[in-house]
């Protein structure tokens, strides 16, 4: 974790926020929700014979592993003391843990757990539109957080930045 923590009043943005005014999960949700909307309308499975052992089995550890990673992330930001949710200002940038490897830890775990439900239901809609979810989270929530850290953490973060992928 970096032990610089936020000093108030250095920015308008870094105290105002990222101005995300949702829980970042609600994305991938959403997802499902217009999925599972789909496959009511015309069903559109992965396996037409239903799925099969080894898809239940990748789509089991994709999931543990998504959420695992999720964890990783959510307890990393615990222990720093910092918000999880993207609701409230970053009081200090977390580089330790999961954020060694990617920046957003908690967003690729529920990409990777979204991945594995998708394989347990045997429905290929959530595949087809995980593309339109990744580019939803990527422009309402991670550009308006990277805006954020970049205000709050001057320097700091564009360095974070150049040593640490965005995803992987």
């Amino acid at each position: 974790m970096s032990s610089t923590p936020q000093q108030p009043g250095t920015s308008t943005d870094a105290a105002r926020g990222p101005g995300v005014n949702f829980p970042p999960p609600l994305v991938f949700v959403a997802g499902f929700v217009v999925t599972w909307v789909l496959n009511q309308r015309m069903e559109f499975l992965i396996d037409g014979k239903g799925a099969r052992p080894p898809q239940q089995g990748i789509g089991v550890a994709a999931l543990a592993i998504g959420l695992g990673l999720a964890y990783w992330g959510m307890s990393t930001f615990w222990r720093a003391r910092t918000p999880v949710v993207p609701v409230k200002a970053a009081r200090l940038l977390v580089t330790s843990g999961p954020y060694r490897f990617t920046r957003n830890p908690m967003y690729v775990g529920l990409t990777i757990a979204y991945f594995g439900i998708a394989l347990l239901l045997n429905w290929a809609w959530p595949l087809v539109l995980l593309p339109v979810v990744l580019v939803v989270m990527n422009t309402a929530v991670i550009e308006r957080e990277e805006r954020h850290l970049r205000a709050a953490f001057p320097g700091e973060y564009d360095r974070f930045c150049e040593k640490t992928r965005r995803w992987l």
